[in-house]
């Protein structure tokens, strides 16, 4: 090999290794502009299950929303937050109050019912809510705690 060759492909081989880096270096930034992007929406929809957490604890304690549906909606923010919250005794009257109404027929599956079964329904969903009302509004008070103490929290 002459010294002549041996230089080409001493100059092709670093074109080709500082392409690469270059592309690396890319791939790298953009992974790191991704990171940085979906960091930032789990906060937002961080910050936003939060908010609405705290508008359903509060419309709950204000009675402007059934027992049974506050609690729904509590528990499925609470689960999307985190699930283990579920298991906090704070919170454990959403998880029963949602076990012992699911099986209770909402939106079109109710219309379809006959008077009679809707009757029926909304007695054992209202039985449920008198009874576990206080249970739920305790809990209620909880999430608005929880929410006013949750780290990088504005409140």
């Amino acid at each position: 090999m002459t010294t002549t060759t041996a230089l080409i492909l001493l100059g092709v081989g670093l074109a080709i290794i500082a392409g690469l880096a270059a592309y690396a270096f890319t791939l790298r930034r953009e992974l790191r502009r991704r990171r940085v992007f979906r960091e930032e929406e789990e906060r937002r929809a961080r910050d936003n299950c939060l908010e609405n957490l705290e508008m359903v604890a509060s419309a709950l304690l204000q009675e402007q929303v059934d027992v049974t549906e506050g609690a729904w909606r509590c528990k499925v923010l609470l689960e999307i937050l985190d699930p283990r919250l579920l298991e906090r005794p704070a919170f454990q009257a959403f998880g029963e109050v949602h076990a012992r109404t699911r099986h209770l027929h909402t939106h079109s599956a109710r219309e379809a019912l006959t008077p009679r079964e809707r009757f029926r329904e909304d007695n054992e969903r209202l039985a449920v809510e008198a009874e576990m009302r206080e249970a739920i509004l305790e809990a209620a008070r909880a999430a608005l705690a929880f929410r006013r103490d949750w780290p990088g929290s504005l409140h």
